[in-house]
């Protein structure tokens, strides 16, 4: 049975008369990707903030498992381009590591190359994997991503996606996504919980995907764009850039359907 690391139950949370969260359920256990997908103003933030004890609900409660280690990721770590602040001195801000620690971690992401780069001179993919080579160094039962992919290209997004399934893959952690990039998550994820201050509908990708609440919330072709993919015999760089590769290592690749793409039903 899968571990569990930590669960709302009937989650309420009040604001100015306004219902920010209303009886919301979720859990998340070990080796387990999660999705939380909804509009802006749904309620994504908030929930994490009051699952990770930032916020108390007004109403519900959270279970963690007992010395629950959590890696967090932030919507967005504005950082002054006038300091002098390098990408080692970044990753060990909030906790000391030795070299040997932090390049183990920057080649866990792929970014050891960045290592003495300046932070003011990173890409926004490029700031993405360091962030997450940060939070990495606190070695994670649970992973929180706040909308991990934001300014990140299409080809980007899909790249840091499949990263975050290795890293479950390998170390076993829990992952926590808020996203709205449907057409990437969707097929990157075990379980999607769609928030409108209630939970309107959850499941496996597929199952969500075609569940009415979901549509009447993004449309009818977000379905498709959900559970769209291909394979590639190439990757990609930090910057989207195609790396050749042998036909035995193509990996799949999902994205958004083109005009010149034929959509799969």
């Amino acid at each position: 049975m899968t571990q569990l690391l930590i669960e709302g139950r009937g989650l309420s949370l009040t604001r100015q008369g306004t219902a920010i969260l209303s009886n919301v359920d979720i859990h998340v256990g070990a080796g387990e990707i999660v999705t939380i997908v909804g509009p802006n103003g749904a309620g994504k933030t908030t929930l994490v903030r009051v699952l990770l004890g930032v916020l108390a609900p007004d109403g519900g409660t959270v279970t963690r498992k007992p010395g629950l280690q959590v890696g967090y990721l932030p919507q967005k770590l504005h950082v002054d381009p006038v300091l002098p602040l390098g990408v080692r001195r970044l990753v060990t801000l909030t906790k000391r590591a030795s070299r040997a620690e932090v390049d183990a971690a920057l080649v866990e992401v792929g970014g050891l190359h960045l290592a003495e780069k300046a932070v003011s001179g990173l890409s926004g993919g490029e700031m993405q994997r360091v962030l997450l080579a940060r939070a990495l160094l606190r070695r994670p039962d649970l992973l929180v991503l706040d909308e991990p992919t934001q300014g990140v290209d299409q080809t980007g997004q899909a790249e840091f996606y499949e990263l975050l399934r290795t890293i479950r893959d390998r170390r076993g952690c829990g992952i926590v996504l808020i996203s709205h990039d449907l057409h990437v998550v969707m097929a990157a994820t075990d379980r999607v919980i769609c928030l409108q201050h209630h939970v309107c509908c959850a499941g496996a990708p597929r199952t969500v995907a075609g569940d009415p609440e979901y549509r009447r919330l993004f449309g009818p072709a977000a379905a498709e764009f959900a559970i769209y993919s291909h394979r590639h015999d190439h990757g990609h760089d930090l910057h989207g850039n195609p790396l050749p590769c042998d036909h035995d290592h193509g990996h799949a690749h999902t994205h958004a359907p083109t005009a010149s793409d034929e959509v799969r039903p």
